[in-house]
């Protein structure tokens, strides 16, 4: 069965070689015969840590993991304002890529902490690019989950040729049915209880445009005030995240720091409708048509529901999209990480056949 598997794993590599192979064939061949799911590869420590001015006014947190003379990938964290995690570091396989991560402006170990100047959609783009230079990479693969999806579509579609492959989760395509569906009136219909307190902290003659509404609670002058619409804007979106809701993540969306830095930036960017025009990420998919990608989503994701993903796949029929039937929003549910594990290895067998 192995010599089989095997034989099947060289005969696509040389088939996308040869004759550019659909992505989906090999996603599905380098699947078969596996009996165990993927899990995280074990715990790994940066060995380089920097920062790195980008602004006047803000300063990136960067760390560098795995393989120095590996195969570079970059993740783009979710939010905007969520932060890296060291779990992040461990979705790769450490012998074989060059991984980096970093905190984007105002979040987590970047400064200053929760700033909204200079902090827009096309800041990040710039920033991007500015560590990719920094670090000498000609080019890499880009993982981004939630925002990180929006930033990565973002990001290649302005510079392709930066980008050797795509892996997304949780598509997040920022326009305002989105917005509206997990802020305003959607999800709502399936967490009422939740959606108490989420709408709590906000006067009932403004529950009629929550975003608004939080935005001005969260840029009050009384810290208590920012502090606590933060907690309540934060805890609602990590009590949604996962297909059956999970204290430990609730715990660590409802840390002081998180939820400042991620509810501000959040709000503030969606009351700009993240700097994007409604459908400009689908529009401008035919400058990444040739870059290897890969779509993962859940199911039962009501962050972001599985139609984002679907409408950015029937725009991109050139990706591998793969629905996980037994999932939510988080990266860390066994079927996510287990097709996001997947996606990685299989553009470690395209990149080993260049």
């Amino acid at each position: 069965m192995l010599v089989k598997i095997l034989i099947e794993k060289s005969v696509a590599i040389m088939f996308l070689v040869g004759s550019k192979i659909e992505l989906h064939k090999l996603f599905c061949l380098l699947s078969k015969g596996k009996s165990q799911m993927h899990s995280l590869f074990p715990e790994i420590k940066p060995y380089n840590t920097f920062r790195l001015k980008v602004s006047a006014i803000h300063e990136l947190y960067i760390e560098e993991v795995g393989n120095p003379q590996g195969q570079p990938v970059v993740l783009l964290h979710g939010g905007p304002g969520g932060g890296i995690s060291p779990d992040y570091r461990r979705l790769f396989d450490p012998a074989f890529y060059r991984i980096v991560l970093f905190d984007q402006r105002g979040a987590g170990e970047s400064t200053p902490h929760a700033c909204l100047e200079e902090n827009t959609t096309w800041d990040l783009v710039a920033d991007i690019e500015k560590i990719r230079q920094h670090l000498g990479i000609q080019q890499w693969l880009v993982f981004g989950g939630s925002w990180g999806s929006t930033l990565s579509l973002a990001y290649a579609e302005t510079h392709p040729q930066s980008v050797a492959g795509l892996i997304l989760r949780g598509i997040f395509l920022c326009r305002p049915e989105e917005i509206q569906w997990f802020y305003q009136s959607g999800c709502s219909f399936i967490f009422p209880d939740l959606w108490e307190d989420y709408v709590r902290p906000v006067p009932m003659d403004q529950r009629n445009d929550m975003v608004h509404a939080y935005y001005k609670l969260l840029t009050s002058s009384e810290p208590s005030v920012r502090l606590n619409a933060a907690k309540a804007w934060s805890i609602w979106e990590g009590s949604t995240c996962k297909l059956k809701p999970d204290p430990k993540t609730i715990s660590t969306f409802e840390s002081d720091e998180k939820a400042l830095a991620m509810a501000r930036i959040e709000c503030h960017y969606f009351v700009n409708n993240a700097f994007l025009s409604e459908e400009q990420l689908l529009q401008n998919v035919g400058h990444i048509r040739h870059i290897p990608t890969w779509i993962v989503h859940g199911r039962y994701d009501v962050v972001c529901p599985v139609k984002n993903a679907w409408d950015l796949h029937r725009v991109f029929p050139e990706a591998t999209l793969k629905i996980i039937p037994d999932a939510g929003h988080a990266f860390n549910e066994p079927g996510i990480l287990n097709a996001l594990i997947e996606a990685t290895e299989a553009f470690k067998q395209i990149a080993l056949a260049v």
